[in-house]
C-alpha cells in the first residue's frame, strides 16, 4: 500500500491550505468530493488512510467535515458524468483515489 498511502499524502497537502485558511464561511461545514474510478471495497484502505490523515489534521467526517463519495464501479466512462456531479454539488474540494492505471 506504499502508493496508496502516498496518493492520500498528495491529497491531504491539497486540502490542508484551502481548509486551514479559513475560506469556508463561518458554521459552514466543509465538503470534500472524493471520486474514484474503483468501486469502494478495492480502495479502502486508500479511503481509510484518506481520513486517517483528515483526522490527523484535525477533521473527523461527520463532525465538521463531509465527505461526498462517488464511484465509478469500473467503468471508466462514468468518471466525467460524475466529476460534474460533484461540481453540482459545489463540494469545496475534490480528491481522486485509484488503484488502476488510467
Amino acid at each position: 500500500m506504499k502508493g496508496s498511502g502516498a496518493a492520500a499524502i498528495v491529497a491531504l497537502g491539497l486540502l490542508a491550505a484551502p481548509l486551514a485558511a479559513g475560506a469556508q464561511q463561518p458554521g459552514k461545514v466543509p465538503r470534500i468530493g472524493f471520486l474514484s474510478a474503483d468501486v469502494p471495497a478495492a480502495i479502502s484502505d486508500l479511503m481509510e488512510a484518506f481520513q486517517q490523515g483528515l483526522r490527523d489534521l484535525g477533521y473527523a467526517e461527520g463532525q465538521n467535515i463531509a465527505i461526498v463519495y462517488r464511484f465509478a464501479q469500473g467503468n471508466m466512462n462514468r468518471l466525467p458524468n460524475l466529476a460534474a456531479e460533484l461540481v453540482r454539488l459545489k463540494v469545496d474540494i475534490t480528491a481522486t483515489g485509484t488503484t488502476r492505471d488510467v
